[in-house]
């Protein structure tokens, strides 16, 4: 199987990263805790790289815990400013919060010195179906950024205000156009950061088979019975067995059992998962 996703609409999204950079004071980047390295977008970093950065490693309740904090003190050990969230959670906004108070300090002391307040503007970026979006949304606590459980679900710039008078610019969620290494292309294609439509999904399910025998072999056993986790085939057969899609003759519904456990992966129902270790490179 091989991936590759760069609609048109992303080379625009990324001009208009660009163009928006000069007017905020900082950069919020949302990263899915499931799969951090693979989210980090270097056309992004180009853009960025003059800014102060937050990164946020978003849906901590679907990643592992232990990688996670392996992950935050990676960044800490770089100099770089990082914290972990469900996004969709109102009480641990509080953290981002304080975090976002550390990027926009410097700026707040220059004006309140001299008897003004000026707005910090924060821009926040990410892959497509991060949740960036469901971010914003928990601070602001109202819809004020359209969402989607799908990438591609916003297209332009949207500017939100809090109620701390900071301002944030929701950008449309962006990839790279090189794909040439697969495994990090397959990660994002896991965690829906890549359009369903365009990978076939009974490889992608079979590719996922792959990987969960490889780095959650126990996890991933129990929650379907499976004989032999690293056989591909037979394994495809006993989750479709498992999750009942089977039709008429016996025969294995295979694109149906294909679904279902993605599906199961995107939700957390297999295990708490982080597809990539510290160490790791995709150079």
């Amino acid at each position: 199987m091989h991936i590759h996703w760069f609609p048109g609409h992303m080379t625009k999204s990324l001009r208009l990263i660009a163009e928006n950079i000069k007017s905020v004071d900082a950069v919020v980047y949302i990263l899915d805790a499931r799969a951090p390295l693979s989210c980090l977008n270097e056309s992004l970093d180009e853009i960025i790289k003059d800014k102060s950065v937050l990164y946020v490693l978003n849906k901590k309740d679907l990643a592992d815990t232990n990688k996670i904090k392996s992950w935050l003190q990676k960044f800490e050990s770089q100099g770089k400013n990082a914290v972990t969230l469900s996004g969709t959670e109102k009480g641990e906004m509080s953290v981002l919060l304080s975090a976002l108070k550390k990027i926009e300090k410097p700026k707040v002391k220059k004006f309140e010195q001299k008897g003004a307040f000026v707005p910090t503007r924060i821009m926040v970026v990410g892959v497509p179906n991060c949740g960036k979006s469901t971010v914003i949304n928990t601070l602001c606590g109202k819809k004020s950024a359209v969402t989607g459980d799908k990438p591609g679900v916003t297209r332009g710039k949207q500017w939100v205000k809090l109620q701390n008078g900071m301002e944030l610019l929701d950008t449309p969620g962006t990839l790279f156009p090189d794909f040439s290494n697969q495994t990090r292309a397959k990660h994002l294609a896991f965690i829906g950061s890549i359009k369903d439509e365009v990978v076939d999904p009974e490889e992608l399910a079979r590719e996922l088979i792959s990987c969960l025998a490889e780095k959650y072999p126990i996890e991933f056993t129990a929650k379907y019975g499976l004989s032999n986790p690293a056989d591909v085939n037979l394994s495809m057969d006993e989750i479709c067995k498992k999750r009942g899609c089977v039709i008429r003759g016996g025969e294995f519904d295979y694109e149906r059992g294909a679904k279902a456990l993605i599906d199961d992966f995107r939700k957390g129902k297999i295990c708490k998962v982080t597809l990539e270790d510290t160490d790791e490179s995709f150079v």
